[in-house]
């Protein structure tokens, strides 16, 4: 279970929300909409330890992680722009943060493999990310938060700019996933079609700071 209990945060010294508490069960899928610029992304990156708050806590599975490093959280982001590494392969992109934790590289290649494997990309450990079509570098950013096994996987607008055509296929398949994983997931998005295709619940951040 995810709790935010009561967090504050400011913008350029001016409130972006006061108080805001949201509870996501475990397992539970919920799509967040709401305006742009309204705050859903810096919501999102408080969850997940990379932005400061002014007051408030974020509680999982009841301890108390306000204070833990970001790397310590087991939470993935995947964001917008998917923030791939250029420089590096589909497979090196996927091993990063487990490279970070110095996981043996025995255990580095099952779990990349079998990430590659859960987004259907498996013959793609290889290939540099510059060269990859835009729903592939989607893919990879998920498999790269998967990877780690989070407790909490966090989306921000993860579909964004796709065709409707591959917007269809990769809503399904993603939501196939995290479901079969059983992941707590936040899921940011603008799109209420997509909310709703995807979401056990869907919250329009306004409900949360009104």
């Amino acid at each position: 279970m995810l709790e935010v209990r009561a967090i504050s945060v400011e913008y350029d010294s001016k409130p972006l929300f006061t108080d805001l508490s949201l509870t996501i069960n475990t397992g539970e899928i919920v799509a967040l909409t709401g305006d742009s610029g309204s705050g859903k992304t810096t919501l999102l990156r408080c969850i997940a330890g990379v932005e400061n708050m002014v007051s408030g806590s974020i509680i999982l599975d009841h301890a108390d992680i306000t204070d833990q490093p970001a790397h310590l959280r087991r939470i993935g982001l995947v964001f917008q722009d998917n923030q791939l590494f250029p420089h590096l392969s589909v497979g090196q992109n996927i091993a990063y943060s487990l490279k970070l934790k110095g996981t043996d590289k025995k255990t580095i290649q099952a779990k990349v493999a079998h990430a590659l494997e859960l987004v259907g990309l498996e013959n793609l450990a290889n290939r540099e990310v510059v060269n990859l079509s835009g729903g592939e570098a989607k893919r990879v950013a998920v498999a790269r938060a998967l990877v780690a096994e989070p407790r909490v996987l966090l989306l921000d607008e993860p579909l964004n700019g796709l065709d409707s055509r591959l917007h269809a296929k990769l809503l399904k398949d993603l939501g196939e996933l995290i479901r079969d994983r059983g992941v707590t997931t936040l899921h940011v998005t603008h799109d209420h079609d997509e909310a709703a295709a995807i979401a056990d619940r869907v919250i329009d951040l306004h409900q949360l700071i009104s």
